[in-house]
């Protein structure tokens, strides 16, 4: 939505080219102690720099807090040293790259839905049975580590015997699943960290 502070006023351009002109709206929800708390930011901030505002009026005895993001690079806070985060990355965002290739591809995308499809089947479980974090981390590594080791198994064997095109909508989705590997499957080594 517009916001009418932000828009750029006539005879303004030529104040500073190099300054963003954009306005971007970043929302930051935040789950403690079973209460979710949403802080909606709009400005010429990008999430990254929002996030890193808000980790900095953070008590600093507290863990470093789980991140979920998508991958781009202004999503993630310039940090000094003493303040940390755990970063992951959202597996729906990569779900989504083969669900818009489907009717062109919908063999391997059927296949790799399929298989993301089980791990969001076995989190489910875990929150029909109110598992804590760590009975959660420990039911993802034994039921869906191995969904997702033979996963990325059938994705590098795609890519060794070059059944799939590196620069075509399914390559490109096989592709970015494998490049953000470790933090789309954070789930499966972090306590309490979300599969969305």
């Amino acid at each position: 939505m517009p916001v009418l502070t932000l828009r750029s006023r006539k005879g303004d351009e030529d104040s500073d080219s190099a300054e963003r002109t954009g306005v971007f709206t970043s929302g930051i929800v935040s789950t403690v102690q079973g209460h979710n708390i949403a802080l909606f930011f709009t400005g010429r901030q990008h999430a990254g720099e929002n996030l890193a505002d808000v980790l900095h009026r953070r008590a600093a005895e507290l863990r470093p807090p789980i991140q979920m993001c998508d991958a781009l690079s202004r999503n993630l806070p310039k940090l000094p040293q003493k303040l940390e985060v755990i970063v992951g990355h959202c597996l729906a965002h990569s779900r989504r790259r083969f669900v818009e290739v489907t009717p062109n591809f919908p063999e391997p995308c059927r296949h790799v839905l399929e298989q993301l499809g089980q791990v969001y089947s076995n989190d489910a479980r875990t929150r029909e049975q109110s598992m804590t974090a760590e009975e959660r981390l420990r039911f993802h590594q034994l039921q869906s580590g191995p969904v997702m080791d033979q996963l990325r198994a059938w994705l590098t064997t795609q890519f060794a015997e070059r059944t799939a095109e590196p620069n075509s909508g399914l390559g490109m989705a096989m592709g970015y699943l494998l490049k953000h590997w470790e933090r789309l499957t954070l789930f499966l080594r972090q306590a309490g960290a979300p599969v969305t």
